[in-house]
C-alpha cells in the first residue's frame, strides 16, 4: 500500500517508532526517521533486522522541543507524503502517583510532550501549505486518551497510570481534529490510532489483571496496531480525516 510513498517518522528509536520505521520499509516506503539519539535509533533499527544502508532510508537527529531545528528541518524537506509521530518526551519524575506529582513537573510533562506534537502538527501544516501536494499525518494517543483509567489492573503493582499521559493523550485527539478543521483542505488528512496498553515486560501481576479487561488478547503486541497506522497513510483512507481508530481488544467497552 506504501510503495514509493515518503514518510517521516518522529521517535524513530522508541519501542513504537523503529519498529513502525520497519514496517513501513518492508513495504517499500522511503522512511526518514528522526529522533534525538541517532546512535540509539540506529541500533534499534538493526535490532528491528533495517539495513541501513538502504536507500529507502533516512536517518537523522531531530530533537522537536527545538523550534529554530524543527522549523528549519520542515524547510528542507520535499516529495513527503505523510509522518507519524511516535515520539514520548518526558522528565525524570514522568510517572509519579497523582499525589506525588508536582505543578512543576505536570507542566514540564505537557510541555514536552503535548507542546513538541504541537510543533509537529503545526510544521505538517506548514509543509502542506507549502508544498500543496496530497499529506496523511498520523498522531499516537492512546486508549487513555479515550477513557478514565481502569485502576484495579494497577493493583499490587508499582505502577500506576501517570495523569500528564492521560491529560496528553487525551489533548492530542482534539488538536488533530483542530488541525483538520483549521486547514479545512482534503488533501490534507491529520487522524490518530489509539493504543490499548502495549506489552513491554511488564509485571504479570499487571499482565493478568489487565487481560481480564480485555476480549482475551490482553496486552497487545506492537504488530496489533501497526496495521491501523499503515491504513492512515494508504490511500485506502483518502477522506478519513479528523478521526481516531482505537486497537484495544474491547478494554474500552
Amino acid at each position: 500500500m506504501l510503495t514509493n510513498k515518503k514518510i517521516l517518522i518522529a521517535g524513530a528509536g522508541g519501542l513504537l517508532g523503529s519498529k513502525v520505521c520497519a514496517a513501513l520499509l518492508e513495504d517499500g516506503a522511503h522512511v526518514i526517521a528522526t529522533d534525538i539519539n541517532v546512535a540509539l535509533m540506529t541500533e534499534r533499527l538493526a535490532q528491528q533486522g533495517v539495513d541501513l544502508n538502504s536507500a529507502l532510508l533516512t536517518c537523522t537527529a531531530l530533537d522537536l522541543n527545538d523550534e529554530p531545528l524543527v522549523k528549519a528541518f520542515f524547510a528542507t524537506l520535499s516529495g513527503v507524503d505523510g509522518a507519524v509521530n511516535c515520539s514520548y518526551p518526558r522528565n525524570k519524575h514522568y510517572g509519579a502517583k497523582f499525589f506525588d506529582v508536582t505543578l512543576a513537573d505536570f507542566n514540564e510533562n505537557l510541555s514536552l510532550h503535548l507542546g513538541s506534537s504541537f510543533l509537529f502538527m503545526q510544521q505538517c501544516g506548514v509543509y502542506f501549505k507549502r508544498e500543496k501536494t496530497p499529506f496523511s499525518l498520523v498522531n499516537i494517543s492512546s486508549i487513555y486518551g479515550v477513557v478514565a483509567p481502569k485502576f484495579d489492573v494497577y493493583n499490587d503493582t508499582p505502577m500506576t497510570m501517570p495523569v500528564e499521559y492521560a491529560a496528553i493523550k487525551s489533548a492530542l485527539l482534539h488538536l488533530s481534529k483542530y488541525l483538520t478543521a483549521y486547514l479545512a483542505d482534503s488533501g490534507f488528512r491529520s487522524n490518530s490510532v489509539s493504543p490499548g496498553g502495549i506489552f513491554d515486560n511488564q509485571p504479570e501481576q499487571f499482565l493478568q489483571q489487565y487481560k481480564k479487561q480485555t476480549l482475551g488478547k490482553g496486552m497487545l503486541d506492537i504488530s496489533d496496531v501497526i496495521g491501523s497506522i499503515k491504513f492512515l497513510l494508504s490511500e485506502h483512507a483518502r477522506y478519513v480525516n479528523g478521526q481516531n481508530i482505537i486497537v484495544d481488544d474491547g478494554f474500552s467497552l
